[in-house]
């Protein structure tokens, strides 16, 4: 190989950029969304992983595969390489901490910066790999000892490009803010500090954005309710365009990593400000709704207020005081035990809606790591889900798809969650396991979510449920920020939006500055963008090949000053979908580091657990005590030839019959943990303690399954086909629309919008039980 760097290329060259592989070889994953191209060891000695290059096809491999040749580096991002210092026969070398990087990097003598042997650094590349050459850096950074409390975070930000270190402008700017709100803060604004809103959090929770208050309200000639929520006025604080603003924009969100959280806002925003604390007094911007009976929002309007937050309870108190309102709990608290009442009367109307606009909800699994005080796992447990986190999430999708709809009848540019729902190739793929799996029910060519909410009803009491769910989500696309609202298919509503969490999203930090737009009659311009980050190009060319839907709508064709402003929303949109994504993979990333040093100390033992997914090269199996993820390799199975089936999506023996499907019992040890890799192996164990459980399937005259237990996995909670947030809105989020069955038939309409100055609006935005 010799790449070139000339101006001209060939018709049949791809541009794309470079993915390692940990064992030598790598890809190129095309710009245009076809087939990767593999790329052998050879081709990848002058290249790195996340190189643009541009490639041209030279084979196919005995399978199809293209396999390719890199004929010119257009672009080598300066990204930072993480690894650890090493001294092999006198020379100074970096192991990369990223196995995908697939060569160590040379350090010369005087490019060690005072690091010691052993110790965790960031290198900058001097010089480039070449095909007889190692690549050459320096260090910039020395992180530490590899077993320092914490340093898995501090590895996962700089691998994955988090910024976690605020400006000096945006901390001078943070610091001059007061302490609290201020007289003139208060101006044009609803006073609600004689209405107990109350906050409902997490025991560990630190910022809080929302607050919630209900009571029986006249809906029309039928009893409904009046919910407000109340949410922090970030908006009143970060000016567009301000210091603050440009670190908050670059973050899009904060990063949640177990006993550690990189926030969006500096601390005085986040959990000081504006974060909705008990007994001061905050700004806010509310949504005030009228609930009927059958838990549609009959009309709702937004207004900024300001509001004293009358308890703190978290959702285990909620869910004692819910539970007895004579016990304990509720006699700590018994002023706010009726509005409570409330706020579930109101949460069980809108969870009817939810089942009569047909969203998707199914069952999975969340779980929670316990550190001790050195950041190391004590235990993984399962969440738990209770009446207060569901009344919380229902409470917030009704704002948000309030907001949403605002921002639709106001006719101004913001920023919509959109879920499409699954792409034609999913779908034929969820057929063909539908049908192979005899459930008796498929989706139509244009699904509805209310059609895949039947089939998780009709098949709910199955014993391979838990397989056929996890079929379900994983045909679901992923949602994502965008000024085009097409509807949110997995909860069934036409327009969403994220309203509650500005505090944590910047998503929902525009979406407020637009609704106070439209209350000021004015238009809201996002301000000059940064240039977009790796993250936000690499989901744009993935959404650029996906192909529209059958029977939608052509977008309508804009020019001059309106295609500019869309095109600046598309690329907000785009940098908080790509940056809240990236989020994700660093908390993966932590979670995979955190969990593998925990298994090192269980190597040999034995465990029960349940196959979590099956794939040509064996199964993943998810442990029922630690709820920790390995890989089977398929040459661990046994003695005979599986194959895989991938319209029932699992490993079968030609021999023997058996099966190995999502959901099936098996009984592992864990043979070798691999840290670099953040990889588990297991080994299955076919003879021994028995579990006395569903085994993994057989065919008819098929041999005897390998022993497994039975005990089903505790700490079962709904899903929507994705989950957007560590907690609230997103969750659970809302699909669908106005029009066809099994959508939502809302069509709020706008209350009177409050004026600060009119006292029958002021009444309106208070307690009408203190009015």
């Amino acid at each position: 190989m010799n790449p070139s760097t000339t101006a001209s290329h060939s018709s049949d060259e791809i541009e794309g950029s470079v993915q390692g592989h940990r064992d030598g070889h790598g890809y190129v994953i095309r710009d245009d969304g076809q087939t990767d191209i593999f790329l052998p060891p050879n081709e990848m000695r002058a290249v790195l992983h996340k190189d643009r290059v541009r490639a041209r096809i030279v084979r196919q491999d005995r399978r199809g595969r293209p396999e390719g040749r890199v004929v010119e580096i257009i672009e080598r991002p300066p990204q930072p390489i993480i690894g650890r210092l090493l001294q092999e026969s006198g020379v100074w070398i970096v192991a990369p901490e990223d196995k995908r990087y697939g060569q160590d990097i040379l350090i010369p003598g005087g490019a060690l910066a005072l690091a010691k042997p052993g110790q965790v650094v960031v290198v900058e590349l001097t010089e480039p790999p070449a095909l007889f050459g190692q690549p050459v850096g320096r260090i910039t950074e020395v992180l530490g000892e590899v077993d320092d409390p914490g340093m898995e975070i501090e590895i996962a930000v700089r691998k994955y490009g988090v910024p976690h270190e605020f400006s000096e402008d945006c901390l001078a700017e943070a610091g001059a803010l007061p302490d609290k709100v201020r007289a003139q803060d208060k101006k044009q604004r609803i006073d609600l500090t004689d209405v107990p809103l109350v906050t409902i959090d997490g025991e560990d929770a630190r910022d809080f954005d929302d607050a919630v208050y209900c009571e029986p309200a006249k809906v029309g000639r039928s009893k409904g309710w009046r919910l407000l929520v109340a949410i922090a006025d970030v908006s009143h604080y970060v000016q567009t365009g301000s210091a603050i603003d440009i670190d908050a924009y670059d973050r899009a969100t904060s990063v949640y990593f177990p006993r550690r959280v990189i926030p969006m806002l500096p601390e005085k925003l986040s959990n000081g400000l504006c974060s909705l604390n008990p007994e001061v007094e905050r700004l806010c911007m509310v949504c005030d709704m009228l609930v009927t009976a059958k838990g549609e929002v009959h009309a709702y309007q937004f207004y900024p207020a300001v509001m004293f937050s009358h308890a703190r309870f978290t959702y285990t108190e909620v869910a004692a005081i819910l539970a007895n309102t004579r016990g304990p709990e509720a006699a700590k608290r018994k002023e706010r035990v009726p509005d409570l009442l409330n706020l579930h009367d109101v949460y069980r109307a809108l969870l009817l809606a939810r089942r009569e606009r047909g969203a998707v909800d199914f069952e999975t699994t969340e779980t929670q790591i316990v550190c001790d005080e050195n950041g190391r796992i004590e235990k993984i447990v399962p969440r738990t889900r209770n009446d207060a986190h569901k009344l919380i999430e229902e409470a917030m999708l009704a704002a948000n798809v309030c907001s949403a709809d605002f921002i639709a009848q106001g006719k101004q540019h913001g920023l919509y969650r959109v879920h499409e729902g699954p792409t034609p190739e999913k779908q034929d793929i969820l057929r063909n396991y539908l049908k192979a799996m005899a459930v008796g029910l498929s989706i139509s060519d244009n699904p509805q979510p209310s059609e895949f909410q039947a089939i998780a009803e009709a098949t709910k009491d199955r014993p391979d449920a838990q397989q056929i769910h996890t079929m379900l989500l994983r045909s679901m696309q992923q949602a994502i920020y965008t000024p085009i609202n097409s509807g949110h298919f997995g909860l069934a509503f036409e327009a969403y939006t994220h309203f509650t969490s500005p505090i944590r999203r910047y998503p929902d930090l525009l979406v407020h500055r637009v609704i106070k737009a439209i209350l000021g009659n004015t238009k809201y311009r996002l301000p000059l963008l940064p240039t977009p980050g790796e993250a936000h190009a690499k989901l744009s060319k993935r959404l650029a090949s996906r192909v529209a839907p059958p029977g939608k709508e052509p977008r309508k064709k804009e020019t001059g000053v309106a295609l500019a402003e869309t095109q600046s929303w598309e690329a907000a949109g785009l940098h908080c979908s790509a940056n809240e994504r990236r989020a994700d993979e660093a908390s993966r990333d932590v979670e995979a580091w955190l969990k593998c040093k925990y298994m090192r100390e269980h190597l040999g033992e034995e465990y029960g657990g349940v196959v979590s997914s099956a794939t040509s090269f064996g199964i993943f199996v998810t442990l029922d005590a630690m709820y920790v993820e390995g890989l089977v390799h398929i040459t661990e199975l046994g003695g005979e030839y599986f194959k895989f089936d991938e319209a029932r999506q699992e490993l079968r023996g030609e021999r023997s019959g058996i099966r190995y499907a999502i959901g099936s019992r098996v009984r592992v040890q864990v043979s070798r943990v691999d840290l670099d890799g953040r990889r588990i192996d297991f080994r299955l164990v076919t003879e021994g303690e028995e579990l006395g459980a569903a085994r993994p399937a057989r065919d008819k005259g098929g041999a005897r399954p390998a022993p497994g237990g039975a005990t089903a996995a505790p700490g079962k909670r709904r899903a929507a086909p994705e989950d957007d947030a560590p907690r609230r809105s997103t969750a659970r989020e809302p699909v669908g629309g106005r029009k066809g069955t099994g959508k939502s038939t809302q069509k709020a309409a706008l209350l009177t919008k409050a004026q600060s100055g009119d006292k029958s609006a002021k009444g309106k935005g208070r307690s009408s039980r203190r009015s």
